[in-house]
């Protein structure tokens, strides 16, 4: 399946960036680079619609200076396109992610390697570096883990690195689902469990940590899947939203019976954490 590859400049870059990545995440763009001048976004072909598209950024002229320009990028050319513009990423100086051409690098407790295939996930995204944060915080060893909207693996490959077990991963994309799978193999990792689907599939299923990088939509939409599968005690972790979000996603979570925990926020994307009472 072929990308769209889309390019926008912004100014002022980086206040459009965050308000611009945030409104294109609803439209079905579901990965991100940030470059000097704003940044590309990555959308399946079939998925891309200009109007909507247009319509979208109309909202934002009177407030930054917008351009954007897009081209269609083959599968076959998606790791060229990867290699120009990726650099390791480093998460409180505990956890370094980098692509398979790069080297490891000392002093870091986990060294992942994460090589995507149209996968959102490789850690340069704010959301997905502000669950990693709170993953390294919370005491998984031994205990049960799903990483939920998978992408590249990443989460479940931290939690695997930080014993947890055992782990599930879950992604509706055959993209996602077979970059996970590689990357869990390029990390030596053999105790995760990698499903292609969505919430329907934790049916009778509970873990002690559910994590959940994913939009704001597909997050409400399966709270209460989310919360049936959770243990007592257990630890529900979202992001995927902007912080505008956080009191409809408080306000859900909370009916549904959880306890709020705690909260991060990087440049406006956010992270929840929630317990389920015991």
């Amino acid at each position: 399946m072929n990308y769209i590859e889309l390019t926008v400049k912004v100014e002022p870059k980086e206040q459009g960036s965050d308000v611009l990545i945030a409104q294109l995440s609803e439209l079905d763009f579901e990965s991100f680079v940030e470059n000097d001048e704003g940044f590309q976004a990555y959308i399946k072909e079939d998925l891309f619609d200009e109007s909507k598209l247009n319509l979208s950024l109309s909202l934002y002229v009177d407030f930054f200076k917008i351009s954007c320009t897009s081209k269609i990028i083959p599968q076959q050319n998606w790791n060229k396109e990867w290699e120009s513009s990726f650099q390791p990423i480093e998460v409180d100086g505990k956890c370094y992610i980098r692509a398979p051409f790069h080297d490891p690098k000392d002093g870091f407790e986990f060294d992942v390697i994460i090589e995507p295939k149209m996968s959102f996930g490789t850690g340069h995204h704010n959301t997905t570096q502000l669950m990693i944060s709170k993953l390294m915080k919370l005491d998984v060893k031994n205990k049960s883990l799903l990483d939920m909207g998978c992408g590249t693996g990443v989460l479940a490959i931290v939690a695997s690195m930080m014993d947890a077990d055992p782990i599930t991963a879950i992604d509706i994309d055959d993209w996602s689902y077979e970059n996970t799978v590689e990357n869990l193999s390029r990390n030596n990792i053999n105790n995760v469990l990698v499903h292609k689907g969505d919430a329907q599939i934790l049916q009778k299923k509970v873990f002690h940590t559910i994590l959940a990088n994913i939009n704001k939509n597909v997050l409400l939409a399966d709270l209460p899947v989310y919360v049936q599968s959770l243990e007592k005690a257990g630890n529900l972790i979202l992001s995927g939203f902007f912080e505008t979000d956080i009191t409809e996603l408080k306000f859900k979570a909370t009916e549904l019976g959880l306890k709020f925990e705690d909260k991060a926020v990087s440049e406006q994307w956010t992270m929840l954490h929630f317990i389920k009472p015991a």
